[in-house]
């Protein structure tokens, strides 16, 4: 990864996405409370944060051979189609798809909407990895269609034990930042 724009990228995430009280007043999806929140919608869905993460997302993936990147909607689509864009401009072609968090029961009643097809070669992206929990959702709905997820990436890991629940599915797991370097930036005054 390139040093200055992941630098970037955590300082924008700190401008836009992170949340910090001193007591825990923010519910997270698995239920649990917390003392910090990292909203990346803000920053996944900002100009320069679809440049960042594009284009480091990218590095991590253009060796790969894989078709296409998505991952439980929303949190995933502006990443992936930040991936996408950007392997475009790099002269490769990696699509990008989306998991309905439930079945659509109508018309085909897809799971995965896409340009993917059984077999592809795909990687499941997140934003944010707490219990792991809708990353694996991801990894199973697109091995239910036939997909092979060859890796998973978040843009951010909070650190608590989500990355290796997500192992048990898939090997190889990655994240852009995670929680340490973020508050370490927070604590520098970025």
């Amino acid at each position: 990864m390139e040093k200055d724009l992941k630098q970037r990228l955590i300082e924008l995430l700190l401008e836009k996405s992170f949340k910090y009280s001193d007591e825990p007043v923010f519910k997270l999806a698995s239920g649990r409370m917390s003392n910090y929140y990292i909203d990346c919608r803000k920053t996944t869905h900002a100009c320069e944060g679809k440049y960042l993460i594009g284009n480091l997302m990218f590095d991590m993936v253009k060796g790969l051979g894989v078709q296409a990147i998505g991952g439980l909607t929303m949190g995933a689509d502006p990443v992936a189609c930040a991936v996408s864009h950007t392997a475009y401009l790099n002269n490769a072609s990696i699509a990008s798809f989306s998991i309905r968090k439930e079945q659509k029961d109508h018309g085909m009643k897809k799971l995965v909407e896409g340009d993917v097809r059984p077999g592809d070669r795909v990687v499941i992206v997140d934003d944010v990895i707490t219990t792991g929990g809708s990353t694996i959702k991801a990894i199973e709905a697109a091995r239910a269609e036939g997909l092979e997820v060859v890796l998973v990436i978040a843009l951010v890991d909070r650190e608590e034990g989500g990355r290796q629940e997500i192992e048990k599915h898939v090997a190889d797991v990655a994240a852009l930042c995670t929680r340490t370097e973020l508050i370490s930036a927070l604590k520098r005054g970025r």
